[in-house]
């Protein structure tokens, strides 16, 4: 990453999946210190980070977020991205009060079907313009 990004925290997402797409658009929209940059999966640069952070999760069923030397998966990775969004998410915090096991059930099983209900693409996103900047390459 190039100088004055490398405090940034990293959103690994699933680029040919559509929830995981509209993830990205949405925090992008209630993130306007662009405190976070994204990077599909499929990258060359997830795979780099997966090494450099020693991540053991498969990227198939979850995103990952690296924030700092800690990295966050599933339903632990949501919550800490809403903390840091506009609006009202924060208030998300609170489904914190549910063991992680049973929020990552919920997690997995949104997860296992999300080609289903919300569809997949041939491609990564191309993000616009405007956008570009927020992701690493």
């Amino acid at each position: 990453m190039t100088a004055g990004r490398e405090h940034a925290s990293v959103v690994i997402f699933d680029g040919t999946c559509n929830l995981c797409n509209g993830a990205v658009n949405f925090i992008i929209k209630r993130d306007p210190q662009a405190r976070f940059l994204f990077t599909p999966s499929q990258s060359e640069i997830a795979g780099k980070f997966a090494r450099r952070h020693k991540i053991q999760e498969s990227f198939d069923e979850t995103f990952v977020l690296i924030k700092g030397n800690e990295c966050f998966y599933r339903s632990d990775a949501a919550l800490e991205i809403a903390s840091q969004l506009t609006g009202g998410w924060r208030y998300l915090q609170i489904l914190r009060l549910v063991p992680s096991g049973l929020r990552d059930w919920f997690y997995a099983l949104l997860a296992k079907h999300r080609y289903a209900l919300f569809g997949k693409r041939d491609l990564c996103m191309i993000p616009s313009e405007d956008v570009a900047r927020r992701f690493v390459t």
